[in-house]
């Protein structure tokens, strides 16, 4: 029998093994996770869509679920629909939940601004960290990286749109800060992120994202290596960025429903 999982603190719910609920729960469960699954698959066919509409292979685009305020049974379900590849912008989200769903075959990302105080416990967790955007946090992540002789997959986060708002580094500070991790000799620079306008229309978005294609094809030619990884785009402009070249969209409300408050 599975074993049931008690999250830490910030989850009031428990994670139910399938033997565990009877009756109404379970139809209830079921329904949810049918939920899940047709949302999930209606967002791969935009997937698949977008990829054949650009002329592009749809494996080689990967979907990401971003699972900010979404409790374990919702991971769980959307697991079960295939989904192995999650990301968190809060660091005691991230903890709570892989410790909560340790042991499942989720590869966690973290996606949001990363502080350095909180640096050793996203270490603990995440593959990959999406969100670098400054040379400190560079330093930062060789310090700890040291300590556990280890290394990491990131993604060199650039604010495309030029809002106050978002984090990233500028666009002509890229290259700097590329070198930077480059030559860190813990850290992998495997691609670039941004997070585009946010827009009505979609198109608002492709600046953006052709944006970030640019810096991506320039830091190539300068001998950055192939940074395969363009993570960009969202529900609502998944097509626009996979059109402009995404390898990695980030989805929230189309596959979970509009977020429940923090």
């Amino acid at each position: 029998m599975e074993q049931t999982v008690e999250p830490e603190g910030f989850f009031s719910g428990r994670v139910h093994g399938p033997e565990s609920i009877a009756g109404h729960g379970l139809r209830m469960e079921e329904r949810r996770t049918s939920e899940v699954a047709a949302a999930i698959e209606k967002v791969r066919r935009r997937i698949d869509d977008a990829c054949r509409a650009a002329g592009r292979d749809p494996g080689e685009v990967r979907l990401l679920l971003a699972s900010k305020t979404q409790p374990p049974e919702r991971i769980l379900q959307a697991l079960e629909a295939g989904v192995t590849l999650f990301g968190e912008n809060r660091v005691q989200e991230l903890v709570e939940k892989a410790r909560a769903l340790e042991g499942r075959p989720i590869e966690w990302h973290f996606i949001g601004h990363l502080q350095r105080n909180k640096i050793r416990r996203v270490l603990d967790f995440a593959r990959v960290v999406q969100s670098v955007d400054r040379p400190a946090l560079v330093d930062d992540l060789v310090r700890e990286l040291e300590k556990r002789d280890a290394r990491l997959r990131v993604f060199l986060q650039v604010n495309t749109s030029g809002e106050a708002s978002k984090f990233g580094v500028r666009p002509e500070e890229a290259e700097a800060l590329a070198r930077h991790i480059a030559s860190s000799g813990r850290l992998e620079l495997e691609g670039l992120m941004t997070i585009a306008l946010h827009a009505e229309d979609p198109e608002g978005a492709r600046p953006c994202f052709r944006l970030l294609r640019a810096i991506r094809d320039d830091l190539r030619a300068r001998g950055f290596g192939p940074l395969r990884e363009l993570s960009m785009g969202m529900s609502g402009d998944l097509e626009v960025a996979i059109e402009e070249g995404a390898t990695i969209v980030r989805v929230g409300t189309a596959a979970f429903g509009a977020r429940a408050p923090a």
